[in-house]
């Protein structure tokens, strides 16, 4: 999710400003934010009980964490209460009451040096992430010619042949209420499409293509940066949810920059658009176990193949809503690479809802009554991701809150829930204390309009997300990537600075 990315002086479109009287939501975080192109609509809509709910229930582990803040708390006041009233000869009795025998002073010495040894040997090396690159089209011709314009995509919809007019005015009405602008782009499969003239072409050569078209100059860009040789490559992890041929994309990448033969490669297919996020965990784990080594992560998502042809409206969205894209990531398990690194990796959290029915289904690849495939978006989508989120934030939250919002959240929630305080107003704790910006998945303008409202985010934080679907769509799993490039443009990005992608 996550373009050309704007300066630092023009970092939204054109026609940026909104009226003023614009409704806004109560208890935002951050700083005010002129209104840009893509509209922030209300969400009154957005319970805030909601937001609450999925807060409390991943309470358990701030509870326990507080517990133990708690007793370093009481053990460091009894010490600063106690240690004062010491006395000089206090100390010279305990020091000639005790008998140190040097053999087991020894002994000791040599246990927690070996200890300490061994703790520092198991300790997960630190991961670093030297640079990234997302796609662009190379030159100005290619970029007017891949446009995925609304006249070019109202144009085909409806003489294509292969949707009513009801399916036509559906596409029409998403295409509207997504906010995405003309500046997306569709593979040539798709965008050099004319009745009469030349057809679709969804062919096995074509897909190739365009994985080749966009993750080749992402690479490159990528290795231009870094100054990093493809042979200096250890690991490579690429994810394409919908597009696994064989060989496989990992295959084709080594082939291309003829990648040394130790080089470690793996390929995720059918993960969607949290591959991106999972291919970065699963690079890390593999950087933590072989020390020493790098490991390039691609993520990329497939359209060619993916243009659903059929008259059923739950599979007719990811017409209007995915476009082309990719990005390529470079992440360092060398301490020598630290010096050149724009970031730390610290912590990845990764929950899987797959064991519910609902879950499974409500993202679901298969034909429709027609025979024509495609990817259903059932209803209960929005309801799974919340659930997700949940569970996320139960782990999440531990790690990054600062330990006063921690006490606070608790404090609030015990007078809540434990003592019957209903008068007392919830507390969504400030992520903006622990986290200096947001790159939110571009699922949809529901999606980002959800979390906004559940995390208690103002517009600005989801300035990078809202830019990213407006001008690239939704890219999958190279999202976060497009937002960061955002950032990274817009100047936003300082030292120390704590960096979520969701």
């Amino acid at each position: 999710e996550k373009a050309e990315a704007p300066s630092s002086t023009a970092s939204c479109p054109p026609n940026r400003l909104m009226p003023k009287d614009e409704p806004m939501s109560p208890r935002r975080f951050g700083p005010p934010q002129e209104k840009a192109a893509y509209k922030y609509p209300g969400r009154t809509n957005v319970k805030m009980r909601e937001a609450l709910r999925v807060l409390d229930e991943g309470v358990h582990p701030l509870v326990i964490r507080s517990t133990q803040i708690l007793a370093v708390v009481l053990l460091v006041a009894a010490v600063s209460i106690h240690v004062p009233k010491i006395t000089l000869d206090d100390m010279r009795s305990l020091y000639a009451s005790l008998q140190i025998d040097e053999v087991y002073a020894t002994a000791y010495t040599l246990v927690a040096g070996f200890l300490l040894t061994v703790y520092f040997l198991r300790k997960p090396a630190t991961v670093y992430l030297l640079d990234f690159a997302v796609w662009k089209p190379p030159t100005p011709e290619e970029d007017e010619s891949l446009r995925a314009t609304t006249e070019f995509f109202q144009r085909t919809i409806e003489t294509c042949g292969h949707f009513t007019d009801e399916s036509v005015r559906f596409q029409m009405k998403l295409s509207g209420l997504n906010q995405i602008s003309d500046k997306g782009y569709f593979p040539p499969g798709v965008v050099h499409y004319r009745k009469g003239e030349k057809d679709f072409d969804f062919s096995m050569a074509a897909a190739r293509a365009e994985f080749e078209y966009v993750v080749f100059k992402a690479c490159d860009d990528l290795f231009d940066k870094t100054g990093v040789k493809p042979s200096d490559i250890d690991i490579l992890v690429v994810n394409c949810s919908l597009f696994n041929p064989t060989p496989s994309l990992s295959a084709i990448v080594i082939n291309h920059y003829k990648m040394k033969d130790s080089v470690q490669a793996y390929s995720l297919g059918g993960m969607g658009c949290s591959a991106g996020i999972v291919a970065v965990h699963l690079a890390r784990d593999l950087l933590q176990v072989y020390k020493g080594k790098r490991a390039l992560v691609v993520s990329t998502e497939n359209i060619t193949q993916n243009f659903y042809q059929g008259n059923e409206k739950s599979m007719l969205i990811q017409n209007t809503l995915f476009r082309m894209g990719g990005a390529a990531v470079l992440l360092s398990g060398r301490g020598a690479d630290r010096r050149k690194a724009k970031y730390t990796l610290l912590h990845t959290v990764r929950t899987h809802k797959g064991s519910d029915e609902d879950a499974f289904k409500c993202v679901y690849q298969e034909e429709d009554a027609a025979g024509h495939r495609g990817v259903r978006l059932q209803k209960n989508v929005m309801a799974c991701a919340g659930e997700a989120m949940k569970t996320n934030i139960t782990y999440l939250s531990p790690l990054i809150l600062p330990i006063s919002e921690q006490i606070l959240f608790v404090i609030n929630y015990v007078r809540r829930k434990w003592l019957g305080h209903k008068h007392v107003k919830g507390y969504v704790p400030d992520f903006t204390k622990a986290v200096s910006h947001f790159c939110i998945h571009t699922g949809g303008r529901a999606v980002l309009d959800a979390i906004q409202a559940n995390l208690s985010l103002s517009d600005y934080y989801l300035e990078p997300s809202r830019y990213s679907l407006w001008r690239w769509g939704n890219v999958s799993s190279a999202s976060v990537w497009y937002e960061m490039d955002f950032l990274e443009k817009a100047g936003r990005i300082r030292y120390a600075q704590g960096v979520g992608n969701a």
